[in-house]
């Protein structure tokens, strides 16, 4: 189509408008008609010289470019990116106040249709030393099987409870760090290696959500002390963080079946089972090892999370369980549990930004120097949904020096 000719148009109509007002204003009617009636013509016959001007290459072009526009309105293919970052400044009891650059972790999104997404997740943090760790939190491929199925196959984040899976991100958790316990070698497993099948499905009217996988063991870690010359051996932690190998072939089957009463309101129950044993032992020899025997390892769960209005109240209970060793292994015979708890609350302040927050915890391990308890105390600036201000203290109390800190911290978090 001649665009100056269109333009042309456009003007020469504007002024026939104003024209036409004018001569309505100072001449009568029939006078008026005549002109109309010029100027009609004149429209018409410009309007036929446009069309005739516009060759078949053109209109083709035009049919291409829609054709090309209704392609990109419902590709096959869809490619997003999410994510989330944050920086800020901590300064403990008994140390000088640092900066840091908390976590960068872009997370990528490839989906086929309605049929199958790649879903991945890279975590980048600065360490003490400045150098960067990129490690990766989770991959997985999810089939989508129906509106109620979903199979996820790869690294996931462990669906026991509510914070790992969907609550640590900087910018949705309200305080600037995890609750004791959550966090790695905690009581709470971190992610599995495996398959999962994950949904939801209504109840009577009711909205349910649930998750059941199959994964690599974790493994178990044992302390080697020498008292009197005896050596002895004490188990020191669980590593559920999603191995990409099964050291002793042992597999975990468990899930999380949540329950949605009523809107804004949501209790969770997760259970977990299988086999564990000792893989490592931290100063120790390895070939003592040899003969280990598989012990029980069972996790259970709780959550709950409550929205009513601008107040929020949510709370989760993890337990780890490690049975003892009835065979002829020699690293620990003794089991051992790791228990953690925290309930949290927090409040916009109506017709601002401001955000409180409170949170206690309270975190116990098969060894009293681990055990912490803690009281977190925040204000939040929300700056919009997605961009969050915080500024919280920690009033922790353990036995060991190290953890029984008081600390304040500063963050800035944004989700994209």
């Amino acid at each position: 189509m001649n665009i100056k000719k269109l333009v042309k148009v456009v003007t020469y109509g504007t002024l026939a408008a104003v024209s036409t007002v004018t001569i309505a204003a100072e001449t009568d009617v029939e006078a008026l008609s005549k002109r109309l009636e010029m100027m009609q013509k004149e429209m018409d016959e410009l309007k036929h010289q446009i069309q005739m001007s516009a060759s078949k290459k053109d209109v083709q072009a035009v049919r291409q470019e829609v054709a090309v526009a209704r392609e990109w309105r419902q590709p096959d293919t869809l490619i997003h990116m999410a994510g989330y970052a944050d920086v800020g400044y901590a300064d403990t009891e008994s140390k000088d106040g640092s900066f840091n650059v908390g976590t960068f972790a872009p997370i990528f999104h490839y989906q086929y249709r309605d049929l199958v997404m790649l879903e991945s997740e890279l975590e980048l943090e600065v360490g003490d030393d400045g150098e960067t760790e990129i490690n990766l939190e989770y991959l997985t491929i999810d089939l989508i099987l129906n509106d109620y199925v979903t199979l996820v196959g790869g690294k996931f984040l462990s669906p026991i409870g509510q914070f790992r899976q969907n609550i640590h991100p900087s910018w949705i958790n309200k305080l600037a760090s995890a609750p004791p316990g959550f966090g790695h070698d905690g009581a709470a497993p971190v992610s599995d290696v495996g398959f999962q099948l994950r949904g939801g499905f209504p109840i009577a009217g009711i909205r349910t959500n649930y998750a059941i996988f199959i994964s690599n063991g974790p493994e178990l870690k044992a302390e080697m002390e020498e008292e009197e010359g005896e050596i002895e051996f004490e188990l020191d932690g669980v590593e559920a963080e999603g191995f990409g190998t099964d050291s002793d072939g042992e597999k975990t089957f468990g899930g999380r079946f949540g329950i949605i009463p009523f809107s804004g309101f949501e209790l969770g129950f997760s259970a977990a089972s299988g086999k564990v044993t000792v893989t490592s032992i931290e100063d120790g020899d390895s070939e003592l090892l040899d003969g280990e025997a598989a012990r029980d390892y069972d996790v259970i769960g709780a959550d709950f999370s409550w929205q009513w209005n601008a107040f929020n109240l949510r709370g989760e209970y993890v337990k780890t369980e490690v049975g003892d060793d009835n065979g002829a292994g020699t690293a620990a015979s003794a089991g051992a549990d790791w228990e953690t708890w925290y309930t949290q609350a927090s409040y916009q302040i109506p017709k601002t930004k401001l955000e409180l927050v409170t949170r206690y915890t309270d975190f116990d391990s098969p060894h009293d120097s681990r055990d912490q308890e803690q009281w977190a105390f925040g204000i939040n600036y929300l700056f919009t949904n997605n961009v969050i201000g915080k500024l919280s203290y920690e009033f922790n109390d353990a036995l060991n020096r190290d953890i029984d800190q008081d600390r304040l911290l500063i963050q800035m978090a944004y989700g994209f």
